[in-house]
């Protein structure tokens, strides 16, 4: 599905990612570890094209493209949808616009959509501008409501789970397992979408099965492996303490 090789980042000549490296796989989710400031964000804006995050070395591979020879609407065109942990008011726009705006390309979705507005309680949401007056938990659940709607081939949510009370994650949550759904493609073949999760807390962990784990420190990937193996060891030991417990494992291999 994408595939990151040795990608290296600079903003304003400074350099914040150095080598990181990460494969995700068709279906896979993966959840991104980290303290502030190591380096997570700049990867999501990299990822996505925002031109002020410059690659100096490295590739971004999706579905075969390399991403870096992309504006960050053909890479939304591609597939690829984001929920920003900040995102910003847009004024004049609300989330019908947005919908309806999908759905002029994708007629075929109208039930669909109707039902999901219907089962995660967006109703009040619909007519309001985006992101405009709304909560911290509320803007998440519309963010990740427009990912609901758009299904992206690949998604990433930066910190979810971040600054929300129990209710509000659970429909979050909801929301996640609704965009990882299976379906059978043209082929026949089960399918779902495949996505890259930001996370703190580990609190949405608990909504669905993560595949791998990766924790980035001081602009790299310090170590991968077990997602629960790894949350567990960052919160009784830190940061560091699940590096260097990576490093012995591979030693003793």
């Amino acid at each position: 599905m994408i595939d990151i090789r040795n990608l290296h980042v600079s903003v304003e000549g400074k350099e914040i990612l150095h080598d990181v490296n990460i494969k995700l796989l068709d279906g896979e989710v993966h959840a991104l570890f980290g303290p502030n400031g190591s380096g997570k964000t700049t990867l999501i804006m990299t990822i996505i094209g925002y031109p002020q995050f410059k690659v100096t070395k490295g590739e971004i591979i999706f579905e075969g493209k390399n991403l870096l020879d992309l504006e960050i609407d053909e890479r939304a065109r591609l597939g690829i949808g984001v929920a920003q942990q900040r995102p910003p008011t847009i004024k004049g726009v609300k989330l019908r616009n947005i919908i309806d705006f999908y759905l002029k390309n994708n007629p075929e979705k109208v039930d669909y959509i109707s039902k999901q507005i219907e089962k995660f309680e967006m109703q009040d949401f619909i007519d309001r501008e985006i992101n405009a007056d709304l909560s911290g938990g509320e803007i998440k659940r519309s963010e990740i409501f427009q990912m609901v709607v758009s299904s992206p081939k690949f998604f990433i949510l930066d910190e979810p789970d971040s600054g929300i009370d129990p209710e509000f994650l659970g429909k979050i949550g909801g929301m996640l397992t609704e965009i990882l759904h299976s379906e059978k493609n043209k082929n026949q073949i089960i399918t779902r979408s495949s996505g890259l999760i930001i996370t703190h807390t580990g609190d949405i962990l608990n909504y669905f099965n993560a595949d791998l784990a990766h924790l980035m420190m001081n602009g790299t990937i310090g170590c991968t492996g077990n997602p629960q193996e790894m949350l567990e060891q960052i919160q009784q030991h830190g940061y560091e303490y699940c590096i260097n417990c990576n490093r012995r494992k591979k030693r003793e291999l």
